[in-house]
């Protein structure tokens, strides 16, 4: 019986259980051996599978954001010069500029010069696109009517790379743009989308010209704090007309965020 009890894990201290309460990281969860548990294991096995579900599923622009959120928002979608998910993983340069039938669908449904240009990226997570993009993109809008400012045709694009953003700014000329992108999913978790903005992006823009919001997942940045975090971030790009390393933003603690 004495050996038995000592085969029985004990109790995790409290301050263990306390920080695997503020992260979703797989923090002090023991072993078996010189290996880990097999529910460890498993768990593991299981997310690597979504992550990689993630980065090799099609986009299908119907069934991931479903068919009223596509026509309530009137989406569209074009495409980048990459002509598959294989080339669009192999080459990322091709996933930064659209192929010239986009070009012309989006000169031609999409107002130009307006305050602010949202659009919706596969990226590297469709699952991303299919968790998030419903509930953020409605907080965004509906900030933006009440700033009053002019909003464009928002749209998605299959084989998104962030540099598309400099095409965007060159065929539409938003005052700021901002980009809803799948971000590479990882073992935490398949379904993080990030904001990627810029203010008047141009065809030179690098990196450092635009800010990024990440980790917009229900177990990270919520939704509602990331259209917060956006809206405000818009503002202060539009106040001092530029974005990048030379804007810094400045977050309130959550309990002082008023919601859009």
């Amino acid at each position: 019986m004495q050996e038995d009890r000592q085969l029985v894990p004990p109790d995790p201290p409290e301050i263990i259980e306390r920080l695997r309460v503020q992260t979703p990281a797989r923090l002090l969860t023991g072993r078996a051996g010189a290996a880990y548990k097999t529910s460890t294991q498993l768990d593991l096995r299981e997310a690597h599978a979504a992550a990689r579900d993630a980065v090799r599923t099609e986009l299908n622009l119907l069934t991931d954001l479903g068919e009223d959120f596509v026509r309530t928002w009137s989406l569209f979608e074009v495409a980048t010069e990459a002509t598959g998910k294989d080339q669009y993983l192999l080459r990322p340069d091709l996933g930064r500029r659209l192929n010239e039938p986009s070009r012309k669908i989006i000169k031609s449904s999409c107002p130009t010069g307006s305050d602010l240009q949202i659009v919706i990226g596969d990226g590297l997570s469709v699952t991303a696109l299919a968790s998030q993009v419903p509930s953020l993109l409605p907080l965004l809008h509906k900030g933006a009517r009440a700033r009053a400012w002019t909003i464009g045709q928002t749209f998605v694009i299959r084989y998104c790379r962030v540099g598309i953003l400099n095409e965007l700014g060159d065929l539409l000329n938003p005052k700021v743009a901002i980009l809803l992108i799948g971000e590479r999913p990882g073992l935490a978790t398949a379904e993080s989308l990030s904001a990627y903005m810029a203010y008047h992006p141009k065809p030179s823009d690098t990196d450092a010209n635009r800010n990024v919001i990440s980790n917009i997942h229900s177990r990270g940045v919520t939704a509602e704090r990331a259209a917060h975090r956006i809206l405000n971030l818009a503002t202060a790009m539009m106040t001092t007309q530029t974005s990048g390393y030379q804007l810094q933003e400045e977050l309130l603690p959550t309990n002082c965020i008023e919601l859009p």
